[in-house]
């Protein structure tokens, strides 16, 4: 079965491939923003349906604020259609991630990405007015659920309230729990579910998930696009030998050295990942070799 690897039609800004971008940086630490204007065209040009800028893997936490807005802005004119771009919009205050959703809708974004209050363990009332305040910014709010990192866990019982607030309107779910693609189903028809981490890929897409927020299209996207094609269309004759020779790397995506690893993974296919800034450090010599014995592999196996 052949899978187109040009865009499709989405229902929504927030559905299909949204590569959560890495961002290039020179040596010097400083954003290359030429270099991620050609890399936003370039993985749309692949089949990717969109990007996520100022997310996890774009460093966004280590931006001053006119480096951040500058990529928003960046991402939006790279990508020809401001609906092809879902910024993450996460800061400790509300008011600043609301002022950061707003930001977003002045530069043409279609949707924004929001991680719950995270500078402290908050209580349900609190997820809900944050992600009530950044709705009012006007564009549709997806929320990220990374109990992992924030310890804040949007269970589905509390993404259901946040969907009947009027508050959100998909979730990229990163728990790795992939039982609760049902339970979100169940108790919030309406809400999108999204693939948060891409380790889970195909059990979600095959829960139901109508798009993906990922992290290793950055660096073989035509492959990915196959893969995440098929996978929705439960071609498994296509997409299980797929996501077995590419599970090695996708793994690392939900590690703690995942920033570093796809980017050395972008460097080998000749995309521009480079260094991170601190206080993320290179990856280890055991790890790299890793990383790199699986990258290598899976070129080599003509995954681009």
């Amino acid at each position: 079965m052949s899978h187109e690897q040009t865009p499709v039609h989405r229902a929504h800004p927030w559905h299909g491939i949204m590569v959560a971008t890495a961002l290039p940086l020179r040596e010097d630490g400083s954003v290359d923003h030429g270099a991620y204007a050609r890399h936003v065209a370039w993985l749309i040009s692949q089949g990717c349906d969109g990007v996520v800028p100022n997310g996890s893997l774009g460093e966004y936490q280590t931006l001053t604020d006119a480096e951040r807005a500058h990529v928003v802005r960046t991402a939006v004119e790279a990508a020809g259609d401001g609906d092809r771009v879902m910024p993450g919009v996460s800061a400790y205050g509300s008011a600043d991630a609301r002022r950061w959703a707003e930001q977003a809708a002045e530069a043409g974004a279609g949707s924004v990405l929001l991680l719950p209050p995270n500078a402290y363990r908050a209580d349900e009332r609190s997820v809900r007015a944050h992600y009530a305040e950044v709705a009012a910014a006007g564009l549709p709010v997806v929320a990220y659920n990374n109990p992992l990192d924030t310890k804040v866990d949007l269970t589905p019982a509390l993404l259901a309230r946040l969907h009947a607030d009027g508050s959100i309107v998909a979730v990229k779910e990163f728990s790795g729990d992939v039982r609760r693609a049902y339970e979100i189903a169940e108790l919030a028809p309406g809400l999108d579910l999204l693939v948060g981490a891409d380790d889970v890929l195909l059990e979600l897409a095959l829960a139901g998930a109508v798009g993906w927020v990922a992290g290793y299209p950055n660096a073989l996207p035509r492959t990915c696009a196959t893969l995440y094609r098929a996978a929705v269309a439960g071609d498994l004759e296509t997409a299980l030998p797929l996501y077995k020779s590419l599970h090695s790397l996708f793994r690392w995506d939900s590690k703690i050295e995942f920033v570093q690893a796809i980017k050395l993974s972008m460097d080998l296919a000749g995309r521009p990942g480079g260094p991170t800034r601190a206080p993320r450090v290179p990856l280890t010599p055991e790890q790299e070799a890793v990383v790199r014995a699986a990258t290598e592999k899976a070129l080599a196996e003509g995954h681009a």
